[in-house]
């Protein structure tokens, strides 16, 4: 979203497209803000923007008025809306969880590391 918007702005952005899916019965699994962050290119000759990820369960027709909502709305800079299969959801669950925290990992190395005895 357009960088130029304050923290309270992007908050009720997203919160207006939360609501447009709770409108269509569609599950809203997860909602994550990522803040400000530099983009990989100029969009609108800006720089930066806010990076929002919605994690959602719905029809294709919800997806359809959502990206809708999403065109319709100026501050929106650009978006991306993928199916995730089944191995992107259990990651998905687990990356929330915190089961990747780099304390386990290297944990997980060390001991792949260790010869059998």
């Amino acid at each position: 979203m357009n960088p130029v918007l304050s923290d309270d702005q992007m908050k009720d952005t997203v919160e207006k497209f939360v609501k447009v899916l709770k409108k269509g019965k569609a599950d809203v699994i997860n909602v994550e803000q990522w803040g400000l962050r530099k983009l990989a290119y100029p969009i609108q000759h800006k720089s930066t923007g806010f990076y929002n990820l919605l994690e959602f369960s719905a029809s294709p027709e919800m997806v359809n008025t959502l990206e809708t909502e999403f065109r319709r709305d100026e501050s929106v800079m650009r978006f991306l809306t993928t199916v995730l299969d089944k191995h992107a959801v259990v990651y998905n669950t687990r990356r929330r969880k915190g089961e990747f925290n780099k304390n386990k990992v290297k944990s997980v190395r060390k001991a792949e590391e260790e010869p059998a005895r």
